[in-house]
């Protein structure tokens, strides 16, 4: 009887523990709407995520110090949409606001690109008070050049999702259940007024809890001593 107890112990708490443990997309955008043509200002508001947990309520904008910037939406990677914009300057960025609450181990993903005379230099920063302070999470990383020679890439498209594209940050412990993060992918350099810059599929999403894969080797542990 003892080893029965045991036995079912061990399977109810690696059931829970592999709920626990699995990672959760809090908010996911895959692009998937066209914007408008011809659509320009310092500012534009692409909308909720399509997908994840919390999707409701969310934005993804961008924004930027010259009205004259164009916002579009060529193709992805992998996709048939992704969120492009032009006139990049210093501080100039796309951005995501997100709820968190209830959730803890937050990391971002994204895919971005650039064009020959696009910005190459960008800060992947981080807000938990609206915007007034921010917290770098990954500093001074390069974006791609699609298709340029020596990156193994090609220019983007609907059908092929390159991985050479994805960039990822760990947000930390400050970005644990609040509800309002933003995320902000912030250029570091001005460019030529038509150098464009694109991103696609944005996730924000949880990683697995250390103390959960610590349960889930203890739960092992509790099945060998059953045999």
């Amino acid at each position: 009887m003892q080893n029965k107890s045991t036995l079912l112990l061990a399977v109810a708490g690696t059931s829970l523990i592999s709920m626990s443990a699995s990672a959760a997309v809090i908010a996911s955008w895959s692009m998937a709407t066209a914007i408008p043509a011809a659509t320009t200002g310092t500012s534009y508001n692409y909308g909720a995520a399509d997908s994840g947990d919390l999707a409701s309520g969310t934005m993804l904008s961008s924004g930027h110090a010259v009205a004259a910037t164009t916002y579009s939406t060529p193709a992805g990677n992998g996709s048939t949409y992704s969120f492009s914009s032009n006139n990049w300057t210093i501080g100039d960025y796309y951005q995501v606001s997100v709820s968190t609450i209830g959730y803890t181990g937050v990391s971002i993903s994204w895919d971005q690109t650039r064009s020959g005379t696009g910005p190459s230099t960008f800060d992947a920063v981080m807000s938990v008070d609206g915007g007034t302070n921010w917290t770098t999470i990954l500093a001074g990383y390069s974006v791609v050049q699609a298709g340029l020679a020596g990156t193994n890439t090609t220019s983007w498209n609907s059908v092929t999702a390159q991985a050479g594209f994805t960039l990822t940050a760990v947000a930390g412990a400050a970005a644990d259940g609040q509800a309002n993060v933003l995320f902000r992918l912030r250029s570091a350099v001005t460019t030529a007024a038509a150098g464009s810059n694109r991103i696609d599929n944005f996730i924000v999403s949880t990683v697995p809890a250390p103390g959960a894969i610590a349960l889930l080797g203890l739960a092992g542990l509790i099945g060998r001593r059953r045999r």
